[in-house]
């Protein structure tokens, strides 16, 4: 049996929370108060580096959600969220890097700025605008004009940039002027794996409410 440690709004859980839903897994979540459940023996033992998400699957600990995915795949290989050409294989990875690599750090003052945590420069907002647009741009490009960004076929790249692709709106990405991931975002969130795993508006506000109190708290 399966056993999922995650926090819904964390994207890095989300991601292998989709894959577990797309492949039909049967799985346990057990959903962690980030606020010291993380830091309890039981789960050190688990992960010592208290972060989530963690899989358990008959008493092996898999961390890192990257890793998670990789031995969803191993493990229960159908149905496949891999590539299968040479240069699918290539476009999956280089979707799933850039999205860690370069997407997350340039819309971090977008969603600080979304969230209420903070007050960002006008000069920040500008210059995280910019590269995330670097970034849409190059999923444009890989998209092209297929389902998903290696085909006809969903695979990690999709379930990797997925995450984020409903908060781009958002952030203040008009994606407008990316007409094909914005028919791919609706292609994603018609599948009930996104449904199942979006955040809904009201744990959004909690989650602002309960870091905003923690900020207070630290004198931030």
């Amino acid at each position: 049996m399966l056993t999922f440690y995650h926090t819904p709004l964390s994207v890095n859980s989300r991601r292998v929370w989709v894959a577990l839903l797309e492949k039909n897994l049967p799985f346990e979540a057990i959903v962690m108060n980030l606020g010291g459940d993380q830091l309890q023996p039981e789960f050190l033992s688990l992960n010592p580096f208290h972060h989530i998400p963690v899989l358990v699957d008959d008493g092996f600990s898999v961390i890192e959600s990257f890793a998670i995915l990789d031995y969803l795949e191993a493990k229960y290989p159908t149905p496949s969220l891999l590539a299968t050409t040479p240069e699918a294989v290539a476009t999956m990875r280089m979707v799933e890097m850039v999205t860690v690599n370069e997407l997350v750090p340039a819309i971090n003052p977008l969603i600080k700025k979304m969230m209420g945590f903070g007050q960002e420069s006008d000069d920040a907002i500008a210059q995280a605008k910019q590269k995330a647009e670097v970034v849409l741009k190059f999923y444009a490009d890989k998209l092209a004009d297929q389902s998903f960004f290696c085909g006809e076929q969903l695979t990690l790249a999709d379930v990797v940039a997925g995450t984020f692709a409903p908060w781009f709106e958002q952030l203040g990405l008009p994606m407008t002027d990316y007409p094909t991931l914005q028919t791919w975002t609706s292609r994603l969130m018609e599948r009930p794996a996104w449904q199942t795993t979006q955040p809904t508006a009201r744990e959004l506000a909690a989650f602002r409410d309960r870091m905003k109190e923690r900020m207070a708290a630290q004198g931030q």
